[in-house]
């Protein structure tokens, strides 16, 4: 993906998807042109900090599956990696798992990958082919380096309406127009 496209993909994740999520208004951005889209709560490896990272997902037998489109540079990769017990947000509601990557030569990874680049909606075109119409042969050979990660639930998580969530705003906002309307 070139720079300035991956500079507009941050600003728009960082000042607008990860707000909407913890607000409780996640579930209003999946679709199939914008995509499905999660949230992943990791711990920095280096700092501690808690790290927030939409990414686009895919659901199968229980596991969510995503990949990490700046391959194994992208800093939520390397989290991940350093401490793989994270929470997720998700448009239904919030759980807590394990990651593990898929090894390359897992049976079902391709088929895998290609269910979260036709998740990605219009992101997925970004990894330069069509996920839709592209060979098994050409896929393999364009996401060999792409890691795929699964996460198995283990838990519930917190989400928007739980300590460190935003959804507390709308209750707050609601009060006050409510407040406005009776004493108006």
């Amino acid at each position: 993906m070139p720079e300035p496209l991956r500079r507009i993909f941050w600003f728009v994740n960082k000042f607008f998807m990860v707000p909407m999520f913890r607000l409780g208004l996640g579930f209003l951005f999946g679709n199939p042109l914008s995509g499905y889209i999660m949230v992943i709560k990791v711990r920095g490896r280096k700092s501690g900090k808690l790290r927030l990272a939409p990414v686009n997902y895919a659901l199968q037998d229980g596991m969510i599956y995503c990949i990490s489109g700046g391959r194994r540079s992208s800093d939520w990769f390397k989290n991940l990696l350093a401490n793989p017990r994270i929470e997720l947000i998700l448009p239904a509601g919030a759980i807590y798992g394990a990651v593990e990557e898929v090894p390359v030569e897992d049976v079902h990874r391709l088929a895998l990958i290609r269910q979260v680049l036709k998740n990605a909606g219009f992101a997925g075109y970004f990894e330069g082919y069509n996920p839709n119409t592209i060979s098994e042969a050409d896929l393999a050979n364009k996401s060999a380096d792409l890691p795929l990660l699964r996460i198995r639930p283990m838990g519930l998580g917190s989400g928007a309406g739980d300590a460190g969530g935003w959804a507390w705003f709308w209750t707050v906002l609601l009060s006050t127009w409510l407040a406005w309307l009776i004493f108006r």
